[in-house]
């Protein structure tokens, strides 16, 4: 493993454990909070936190997984282990999003029905306050900190803590609106929670669609395409850039595309231009990009 993809899986650790810290701490409080502060909304959103600190452990693990290099039976790298992990958590939020749903349904059914729903206490609302504050600080540094390790796996963790930061909202409001309306307002709670659990739902999808492109081996996009053949077409002596395959493994690409060249000129020089193509590339997309280069005499 190389100094870069080193570095990268140190910082991926870091941001990760501190996340799972905070969302350990965070879980703790809620359920602590959730039965002292009788509210079945805070039981939820402890819930949502229990379900961060397992997407918490599922980066850990895959990040080690995906940063191996190329052995016997991968010879393209372990990247996708990286890109299932993103899938997991976007599964899992997508269950957490369809569960607070159904959740909040059932409580406005039963409202509607003549039922009552029980008062929360200020433990529970102050748990919801510290939840959003707390999550929303983790969500920024940790989507930062993805970008710059360009890693989707922690800006999926990202906006699950983001995804946990909404879900408090709803779960403040109702809580706060059960405390200071009266028992006719408590059904805010379950309204607000069946909102969230939208946003919610909304961001897995978000995260699984490009999962599934990846996993499907889906194409770069058209003007990435565009710029690596401009990139190919700026060394001297080459042209007719055809049979272009590119696609994505976790943080990198694999690029595969045929090139013609002066079938007069020595082996040697053709080589020497197609491995500066090759390097060029990997400063484009990073060192880890697999890139295959065809050359084919000019006819």
């Amino acid at each position: 493993m190389d100094k870069q993809n080193t570095e990268r899986e140190k910082g991926i650790y870091r941001v990760t454990v501190m996340g799972s810290i905070v969302n350990f701490l965070l879980l703790v409080f809620k359920f602590f909070a959730a039965f002292f502060g009788h509210s079945a909304a805070m039981l939820a959103d402890a819930v949502h936190s229990l379900s961060d600190f397992v997407t918490d452990i599922i980066v850990i693990l895959f990040v080690r997984i995906s940063a191996k290099p190329e052995d016997e039976s991968h010879d393209y790298g372990h990247g996708k282990y990286e890109t299932l992990a993103t899938a997991i958590i976007g599964i899992l939020l997508l269950f957490v999003g369809f569960g607070i749903l159904w959740s909040g349904v059932s409580s406005i059914y039963r409202f509607l029905q003549g039922g009552s729903l029980q008062e929360p206490g200020i433990l529970a609302l102050a748990a919801a306050l510290i939840s959003i504050v707390s999550k929303e600080v983790l969500y920024r540094y940790t989507v930062f900190k993805g970008k710059k390790l360009n890693s989707q796996a922690v800006i999926a963790n990202a906006w699950h803590h983001r995804s946990d930061a909404l879900s408090s909202i709803g779960t403040a409001i109702g809580i706060g609106g059960a405390i200071l309306l009266g028992p006719h307002w408590r059904v805010l709670d379950p309204i607000a929670a069946v909102v969230v659990s939208f946003f919610i739902m909304k961001v897995s999808i978000r995260l699984l669609i490009p999962c599934v492109d990846e996993l499907l081996e889906k194409s770069l996009p058209v003007e990435v395409e565009n710029q690596i053949q401009e990139t190919i077409l700026s060394f001297p002596g080459v042209s007719s850039p055809h049979h272009l395959r590119t696609r994505r493994i976790g943080s990198y690409c694999a690029i595969e595309v045929h090139v013609r060249m002066d079938g007069k000129i020595p082996l040697e020089e053709a080589h020497r231009t197609a491995t500066e193509i090759e390097n060029k590339l990997k400063e484009m997309f990073g060192r880890g990009t697999h890139v295959g280069i065809h050359v084919e005499p000019l006819k």
